[in-house]
């Protein structure tokens, strides 16, 4: 073999022992990475039988909630409902919803709202219903270590024909667990608000159905704040695929329309809602929103302390007070945003004195400067000295050796080890 073909194969062997070194040690990285387990999820096939107004005999539901919760508190149980296929006979002729009624068997904890749930919305004259969820709420035992939750019967109907429905079970015994702790994750303060949204009675548009969008809503604090001093918080929304889609009414303002930001605050003196506004870009009226303005909030602490902020409602149109579509925020489950407010640097004003002129008597005096000594051209110029004692400048030599040796006795040795790698591998090409 050449050298040419010695040197090429050395250097892909190179290669190849580096790209399975890295891969050894990312398989590593991955493997002891502990994945983010901040909700539990289980999955249940359910058989349907009926046949009005779905046609589906078969569909998967999964149950979703938070992986712990504090005792004696409550948490939402995510159902998710896959896509239904609607019978002919049962088209909706106006839109409608999807409603579903889940028996639950909790034990640990108990159902707090138990009954059928308005879930995935369903326009008029549809042939199939688009995946939805509904949420139940349960409350943990005031003791205890878990709530196991099992789901029973499944009824499946539309919220305009309620008498009609199609009835799914279960075979599988499986429980979905949520650990009683400190309580976190899944929806205990999350940062996903389910929004209840709806037309104001005085809407021309009477066929506007509600709707329940969610928005993965984040708010910024300000970095440093100050008592009786204004502090901006930025709103910044971002519509999810899994609610509803945000549809406005047939009646919105399509020049001049603005959203509506609201804030809850607590502690510090804060008011207990603050409201922004920002300009909505072309909105069309009858067609969802799909991106949202961020908009600058302010708020005035009076004292001192910890701020909480959470997201409040929602309003679109000309006016906050009259909106052309409402959005009503939960208030319970958010999570919770939080800043310091500090001593303001506010300084008295100085009060104004006020002084009595005085006559003023003025001496006149003459003075004769004699110098002591007259400096010849010959006197050479006095340099500066160093005081006796030293300047205060830092260790300087009695520090120790200087740092740039280390630097440069490294460098030399790195050089001088590629050098060595490069004569042996010369060496071993000529023999």
């Amino acid at each position: 073999m050449s050298q040419v073909g010695r040197r090429l194969a050395q250097k892909t062997s190179a290669l190849g022992l580096a790209g399975t070194l890295a891969l050894f040690v990312c398989s590593i990285f991955i493997i002891a990475t502990p994945g983010t387990a901040s909700a539990a999820t289980k999955q249940y096939t359910y058989s349907c039988s009926g046949g009005a107004p779905f046609t589906n005999t078969s569909i998967q539901v999964s149950l979703t909630a938070q992986d712990s919760v504090t005792a004696g508190q409550t948490f939402d149980l995510t159902v998710s409902i896959p896509p239904l296929t609607i019978a002919t006979a049962n088209v909706p002729t106006a839109a409608t919803r999807v409603q579903a009624t889940l028996t639950l068997q909790p034990t640990g904890g108990t159902v707090t709202d138990a009954g059928a749930k308005d879930g995935a919305q369903v326009a008029a004259s549809a042939t199939s219903a688009p995946q939805g969820n509904v949420t139940y709420k349960i409350t943990a035992a005031a003791t205890g270590t878990k709530v196991s939750v099992k789901p029973g019967p499944l009824k499946l109907a539309l919220a305009s024909a309620p008498n009609t429905a199609v009835n799914c079970t279960t075979d599988s015994d499986v429980a979905l667990d949520v650990t009683i702790g400190t309580g976190g994750g899944g929806n205990t303060g999350t940062d996903v608000v389910e929004y209840s949204c709806d037309v104001p009675s005085t809407s021309t548009d009477t066929s506007y159905e509600a709707i329940k969008p969610e928005i993965k809503v984040v708010l910024t604090p300000p970095t440093s704040a100050t008592a009786n001093a204004d502090a901006s918080v930025t709103w910044a929304g971002t519509i999810q695929t899994t609610g509803d889609q945000l549809e406005l009414p047939t009646g919105f303002p399509t020049t001049g329309a603005k959203m509506f930001a609201t804030i809850k605050g607590s502690g510090a003196g804060v008011p207990a809602t603050a409201t922004g506004e920002a300009a909505i870009t072309a909105p069309t009226a009858g067609s969802p929103l799909t991106t949202l303005p961020s908009v600058t909030i302010k708020i005035k602490p009076t004292t001192t302390g910890e701020v909480t902020l959470t997201a409040g409602d929602l309003a679109f149109g000309t006016s906050a007070t009259a909106p052309a579509l409402k959005c009503t925020a939960p208030t319970t489950g958010l999570k919770q945003f939080k800043f310091t407010v500090g001593n303001g640097t506010t300084s008295p004003s100085p009060s104004p004195t006020t002084t009595t002129p005085r006559p003023t008597t003025t001496h006149t005096a003459t003075v004769t400067v004699t110098p002591s000594t007259t400096r010849s051209s010959s006197t050479p110029t006095r340099k500066s000295q160093t005081p006796k004692a030293g300047a205060d400048t830092g260790a300087g030599g009695m520090a120790g050796p200087d740092g740039r040796l280390f630097i440069l006795t490294g460098t030399a040795l790195v050089a001088a080890a590629a050098v060595g790698g490069l004569v042996m591998r010369r060496r071993s090409i000529r023999s």
